[in-house]
């Protein structure tokens, strides 16, 4: 195939997307992250990020990256078990185990990254893996990979804990994993824990939870899903939470016994070949860590916020999923009916993003409301006023 067959290829596929209404392109920020930015020269409200706390544009975080960077450099200089694992990485390791309850946790550079390394290095040959249809791309693509490795994998029905039993004891594999989001990043529902635990001890299984879109917000002090439910920090729990969305900063961690993390260490291939994050990013996430900690407050305000949008969306003739997070989807339908209705919120000034498959199911093309504690009843009232002017 010469260059211009390929060429050729790429520019009929991008066509088919773009008539699908599936065409997609990046926005560039021309301030912080925050409450309102300026985008592509245009000042907006911002109901696109994932920073539920506030914290991306927090002066004390951005201090104390600074100053880890004039203390420890720019960069790492290499994979954490080669000479790259400085002191500010094993501090927020151990700050990490110390706030979740697990006995040790295991950082890496994305939360993309650390789902990678787990579901793989936990199941191969043998070995069954059972996953949330509505998981994160991330957790997809980790079955593929233990798929690749041999592992027998089987996608149940979102939620449906009947369906998933009954592959649970169909499966004669002796290491099976459970695999699900506690959050769910486009419906902003939560995985029912709780019963995922009793049957993963009922078949002796692992339970993976991305914990992605809980950490920080749910539970006493932000510390996440399980603490929400009340759940134990199990030995046969993995948990990973990423670092950037509420803690307002980057990376993730995966959480768990010594033993396992032992093995993730020594067995995890995105762990093992990939170079640390600069050491500035942990030190920025330990005093992240402290506010979370001690973040009630902006909690509280963050649950007062979604409950006025809730209660100020209800009524509308699209459908607002019944979500109690900061992730409010309110369904549309069709791809360019949401493209349209996102861009006329934009138009007044409120960045409000649609969300098309393959991101999530044919025919739910949906606007993504991501709710902060930074946003005041004033910024929520505008979006419920503009949504109303629009239905």
């Amino acid at each position: 195939m010469n260059e211009s067959r390929l060429n050729t290829r790429l520019a009929a596929e991008l066509d088919e997307i773009a008539a699908a209404g599936l065409a997609r392109r990046r926005r560039v920020l021309e301030s912080p992250c925050g409450r309102i930015v300026t985008v592509d020269g245009k000042k907006v409200l911002n109901f696109a990020s994932n920073d539920y706390l506030g914290l991306a544009d927090n002066r004390d975080i951005a201090q104390a990256m600074a100053d880890g960077a004039l203390r420890w450099g720019a960069g790492s200089g290499a994979a954490h078990l080669v000479s790259g694992h400085l002191t500010p990485h094993e501090a927020l390791e151990q700050a990490l185990a110390a706030f979740t309850g697990f006995e040790r946790t295991l950082t890496f550079s994305t939360g993309y990254l650390a789902n990678l390394a787990v579901t793989p290095t936990f199941a191969g040959r043998g070995d069954a893996v059972f996953a949330d249809k509505l998981n994160h791309a991330s957790l997809i693509d980790a079955m593929q990979l233990a798929k690749a490795n041999g592992a027998d994998v089987q996608r149940y029905p979102h939620g449906d804990l009947a369906a998933l039993e009954r592959l649970l004891a169909q499966s004669t594999a002796q290491n099976k994993l459970i695999v699900t989001d506690s959050v769910f990043s486009m419906d902003g529902d939560l995985a029912p824990l709780p019963l995922l635990y009793q049957l993963a001890k009922r078949y002796d299984a692992w339970l993976v939870i991305d914990d992605a879109h809980a950490f920080g917000v749910l539970g006493p002090h932000g510390q996440g899903s399980l603490a929400h439910f009340g759940l134990p920090t199990a030995q046969r729990i993995l948990l990973m939470g990423t670092l950037g969305k509420a803690a307002g900063v980057g990376g993730a961690f995966v959480a768990g016994s010594q033993l396992a993390i032992d093995y993730l260490l020594n067995k995890g291939r995105s762990y093992i070949f990939t170079t640390a994050a600069p050491p500035a990013i942990a030190c920025a996430l330990q005093k992240s860590l402290g506010i979370i900690r001690h973040g009630d407050a902006l909690r509280a305000t963050l649950f007062a916020r979604i409950a006025q949008l809730r209660e100020g969306l209800a009524g509308l003739p699209w459908q607002l999923l019944p979500s109690a997070t900061a992730i409010q989807p309110l369904i549309v339908g069709d791809n360019e009916a949401a493209l349209a209705l996102s861009r006329a919120l934009w138009e007044k000034g409120l960045w409000t993003p649609a969300i098309r498959p393959p991101t999530v199911p044919k025919g739910t093309a949906r606007l993504r409301i991501s709710v902060s504690a930074a946003h005041s009843e004033a910024d929520i009232a505008t979006l419920i006023n503009a949504l109303k002017e629009f239905a």
